[in-house]
């Protein structure tokens, strides 16, 4: 549906039409999943003031428009995203708030927001090495020793993942019972730094957001490369969680 109404109105295209819900006010955003700042912390819901949600592809990509306001980050930068189909996620995420936006329920344009105004003011190398470092604690890589019946879960459920990982970056990675966890070989850091530096800022910023959720860097490259679906690498980090 949206793709279709997308083509029939190229200008200013306008997707939904829904009552509003409040008066007019100013399109200022805020970022509620990753609060980096104050600046990224504002109220967590607010009456909606806009009645439709429209995409303009504009020269710096696609923007978003509620009514005739172009909608803007925190720091009052144009909104505007490098794709299609992330611009109608986020025109989605807008016009499926009701009577009250909840931005805590909208986590593209938060992730957006975050890649836009790039408020801690972190380098691309800066972003790779601090999700890289996850390996040192990766959820995955941290075994039990006892029940039995748990250390059999995890061999069973997380050897595969660490082996597909192994074998598929030609890398060593292992896991461990101590504390300390395993002890990560310098080249397979070395080989992770450079396959994240393929990556641009808006693709390390969703994968950086994608680690610290599932506390693991094996499973977020698991997800990238669709070795598993969304669900299962969500399920894979619980699975202590889940055992008791």
């Amino acid at each position: 549906m949206w793709r279709s109404c997308l083509r029939l109105r190229v200008g200013g295209r306008r997707l939904l039409n829904r009552p509003a819900g409040g008066p007019t006010a100013s399109v200022g955003l805020g970022s509620t999943i990753l609060s980096q700042t104050r600046t990224y912390a504002p109220p967590t819901e607010r009456k909606r003031f806009y009645q439709n949600v429209s995409i303009t592809q504009g020269e710096g990509g696609f923007e978003i428009n509620l009514d005739h306001r172009k909608l803007k980050t925190p720091q009052a930068k144009l909104f505007t995203v490098p794709s299609e189909a992330l611009a109608i996620a986020v025109a989605t995420e807008w016009d499926s708030q009701q009577d009250t936006i909840k931005y805590y329920t909208m986590h593209l344009t938060t992730l957006c927001n975050t890649s836009l105004d790039n408020p801690t003011q972190r380098s691309k190398d800066q972003l790779i090495r601090a999700a890289v470092k996850f390996l040192d604690t990766d959820t995955i890589c941290y075994r039990v020793e006892e029940p039995e019946t748990l250390v059999e879960l995890q061999k069973n459920e997380w050897d595969p993942i660490i082996g597909w990982a192994e074998q598929r970056y030609n890398v060593e990675i292992g896991s461990s019972t101590s504390i300390m966890g395993p002890s990560i070989p310098a080249r397979t850091r070395e080989v992770l730094l450079s396959h994240l530096a393929s990556y641009n800022m808006w693709a390390l910023q969703g994968i950086e957001f994608v680690v610290t959720q599932l506390k693991s860097m094996v499973l977020t490259l698991a997800l990238i490369d669709l070795h598993l679906t969304v669900e299962q690498a969500v399920l894979l980090s619980r699975l202590e969680e889940e055992y008791q």
